[in-house]
């Protein structure tokens, strides 16, 4: 509720000096005041332009961002080859979506401007998402489970034939314990992929249904930024979010995330 405060806000600043500029310049044409409607007109052309001006850095923010979840999402492809054909397909969704918001009507753009922001936001979270669970499959390539599960029956072993109170006890039971951990660690890590891969099929469902969404707006019937239409969709994105950032907190303590070097 606060962004469209926000939005709403920013607009009206951006709109009014405008609108007001031209509209006492048209007063005063109409009056025997005319030399003042000179400089009236130049200060709305200007007002204007600075507007445009805004409008124009803002999309081509947007646009460079965009190239570098591209750039990202690529890189994921080339580095994974499981996951490549799913990268590719949230490139193509990404372009898409972008598409179908710059074919709303002019006036209807800046009402989902801050929410394609946070789509393209979040389509940058899925591919760091795809990073971690690339990590987390060479990860466990590098384990082997069955030589693991052999070490523990040999420990267990070796175990049930020292005396109770032998002091070689403590060494074998703290190795037992760690190899244990291990195995209990490549369950984790299962389940951790199974997480980030339901999420990241959230996300190709989200932006595929928000771009038929988008192109099947009718821009001549959008009230405002309370418009039922632009409601779902600003809701959709919210629930979608949220669901982004479980799984990332939750895959934060999984063995492989280290490996994941800093954007």
């Amino acid at each position: 509720m606060g962004s469209r405060r926000n939005l709403s806000r920013r607009l009206m600043i951006r709109v009014a000096p405008f609108g007001t500029f031209l509209g006492l310049g048209a007063v005063v044409a109409t009056t025997d005041a005319w030399l003042m409607a000179v400089p009236l007109g130049i200060a709305a052309l200007f007002s204007g332009r600075r507007l445009l001006d805004r409008r124009e850095n803002t999309r081509r923010e947007l646009l460079s961002r965009v190239r570098q979840n591209r750039g990202e999402l690529g890189r994921v492809a080339r580095e994974d080859r499981i996951a490549a054909s799913q990268m590719k397909r949230l490139v193509a969704l990404q372009d898409g979506l972008l598409e179908s918001w710059e074919l709303l009507p002019e006036e209807c753009r800046p009402l989902l401007g801050e929410d394609i922001f946070t789509i393209v936001g979040e389509v940058e979270g899925a591919a760091q998402l795809a990073r971690r669970r690339a990590a987390l499959r060479r990860h466990l390539e590098s384990v082997d489970r069955r030589a693991i599960s052999g070490r523990i029956k040999e420990l267990q072993r070796d175990l049930a034939r020292l005396e109770p109170d032998s002091p070689m006890r403590a060494p074998f039971e703290s190795t037992l314990q760690g190899r244990r951990g291990e195995l209990a660690g490549y369950d984790d890590v299962l389940g951790g992929i199974s997480m980030i891969n339901a999420q990241l099929e959230s996300a190709e469902s989200l932006l595929g249904n928000l771009r038929g969404e988008l192109l099947a707006l009718d821009g001549s019937l959008v009230s405002g930024p309370q418009d039922p239409g632009l409601a779902r969709l600003k809701e959709r994105i919210v629930l979608f979010r949220r669901g982004l950032d479980e799984v990332t907190r939750r895959v934060e303590t999984l063995p492989a995330t280290e490996r994941i070097s800093a954007r």
